[in-house]
């Protein structure tokens, strides 16, 4: 199989960001400093990062977190910043990884898993799996501009419009509830800060089919087997309408 697709499965990250360890001459195979994502091995090959030996079989594990601020959504940090593996390190003896990010002070549903495989299709583009957040704002949004995000806003890297918008209560117009799937960097936050308004606190409540229910912020739990099993199906369903759509 690939060299990155190894270490997927290895554990050690997404397929995508398991590329960028190889092109960076961390790993080795046979001895040899192999930068090339593309590489072919097998589990007979002595597959290295950074000193330490792989194997490609392992037990998957499934983690969702309730992400609380002031935390990096990062394996290690060079600053010596808290990271959400601070939160799940005595979950599992298996090295798990987040799945996509959230930034420092954004809360909420995060998936942390060593499944290579669907890490790498929850965070592909052409997926498009849903998000929910609840937006805080500084100041009440008003209609004008509501409408104006409901159909869809220009930003310096193209246009965006959210698969749903409202208000979650309707007598504070400074709580919205956004769905999207875009997995652009900081979306939400640039998309209400474009139109005058300071995001105060987001919150992601949804990622696929994933809630934060019952889990309390900053704890965590397994996902359960009918979950796995849905998000699983659900990526197959995607793949098959990407690969439909792809023919058009």
């Amino acid at each position: 199989m690939p060299l990155n697709k190894f270490l997927a499965h290895a554990g050690i990250a997404s397929r995508r960001d398991a590329a960028e360890i190889v092109r960076t001459g961390k790993v080795s195979v046979n001895g040899q400093v192999i930068t090339e994502p593309g590489f072919k091995v097998s589990e007979k090959d002595d597959v290295r990062a950074q000193g330490q030996k792989l194997s490609a079989r392992k037990q998957l594990v499934y983690i969702l977190l309730n992400k609380p601020k002031d935390h990096i959504t990062t394996v290690e940090d060079p600053q010596g910043r808290r990271t959400v593996m601070d939160l799940v390190k005595k979950a599992t003896p298996e090295r798990v990884y987040p799945v996509g990010r959230l930034d420092r002070n954004t809360t909420g549903v995060l998936l942390l898993t060593n499944d290579g495989d669907l890490a790498q299709k929850l965070s592909h583009p052409r997926y498009e799996i849903r998000k929910i957040y609840e937006v805080t704002l500084d100041k009440p949004m008003v209609k004008k501009d509501f409408e104006a995000m409901q159909n869809g806003i220009t930003l310096e890297d193209g246009f965006i419009q959210p698969d749903a918008l409202a208000f979650a209560d309707a007598k504070d117009h400074s709580v919205i509830g956004i769905e999207i799937h875009s997995g652009k960097n900081r979306i939400v936050r640039r998309m209400f800060e474009k139109l005058g308004y300071d995001v105060r606190n987001l919150d992601r409540v949804m990622y696929a089919n994933l809630t934060k229910k019952n889990v309390e912020r900053g704890k965590w739990r397994f996902l359960a087997e009918k979950e796995i099993r849905l998000l699983k199906f659900m990526n197959a369903s995607y793949a098959k309408k990407a690969k439909e759509s792809s023919k058009k």
